[in-house]
């Protein structure tokens, strides 16, 4: 057989056929005196089963092991192996669906997803200030600590920004604080709104979490935080910080 006529009869490439000659899977054939390869059934049984191995899932260097004469491994151990690689991924595909289920299942998603479905559900809460260019930043902000945080980061997280917002007119007073930030977008440091927006926010702000440095300086995400704001902003968030540390 030529080259054409193996790939063909297997159901495979020329160049896989080649590919596999390359990484040693496939033997070379005895060459007529023209040059051409001259393919046996043997070498056809070969692919085959090459091409049976790998549409399981096994990796090139896994089939090698299986058809070597020496065998590194016989092929029930190396069939085992994928069972239990592919019962992972299995596990691993039910709960991503899950999770986009839970997603799919919420009344509005937010701009700001994929997020959880918890974190969607606090978003909700607050969509009557939706319009607020400083409501938009904390959840883009939310959802970058949702992201970044452990497991158990994340549900205290979340368990710390729902009770703030449990409480009595808790989301009519957030409202206010995102509607006292967004109107110091222009203004300068020392205006007296920014003492007004600083006391609203820190009323609002979850003790749960203030960070553990001093506000002015060496954490990096405020750093961050501030420097993505109108300088009057990020004072009033300063002065939000601290004084929700001092518990004023």
């Amino acid at each position: 057989m030529r080259i054409g006529e193996l790939a063909a009869a297997v159901g495979v490439t020329t160049r896989t056929v080649r590919h596999y000659h390359h990484l040693g899977l496939l033997p070379e054939p005895e060459r007529l005196s023209n040059g051409y390869r001259d393919y046996t059934l043997r070498h056809a049984v070969v692919l085959a089963r090459i091409r049976r191995l790998t549409e399981l899932g096994l990796g090139l260097a896994e089939v090698r092991d299986v058809l070597a004469d020496d065998a590194g491994r016989d092929l029930a151990e190396v069939l085992e192996e994928l069972d239990a690689d592919l019962a992972r991924q299995e596990a691993a595909i039910r709960e991503r669906r899950a999770q986009l289920r839970a997603l799919l299942d919420t009344a509005e998603l937010p701009a700001e997803g994929p997020v959880s479905p918890e974190l969607a559900e606090l978003f909700a809460g607050l969509a009557p200030a939706s319009d607020s260019p400083m409501a938009a930043k904390d959840r883009e902000i939310f959802a970058l600590l949702e992201t970044a945080a452990s497991p158990e980061e994340r549900e205290r997280l979340l368990a710390a920004v729902g009770g703030a917002l449990s409480g009595p007119d808790a989301v009519a007073r957030a409202h206010e604080a995102y509607a006292l930030l967004d109107a110091l977008a222009d203004a300068e440091t020392d205006d007296p709104r920014v003492e007004e927006a600083a006391r609203a926010l820190a009323a609002v702000l979850p003790r749960e979490m203030l960070p553990a440095e001093p506000v002015d300086q060496g954490h990096g995400f405020l750093r961050a935080l501030y420097a993505d704001m109108a300088p009057a902003q990020a004072e009033a968030i300063r002065r939000a910080l601290r004084l929700a540390g001092e518990g004023e």
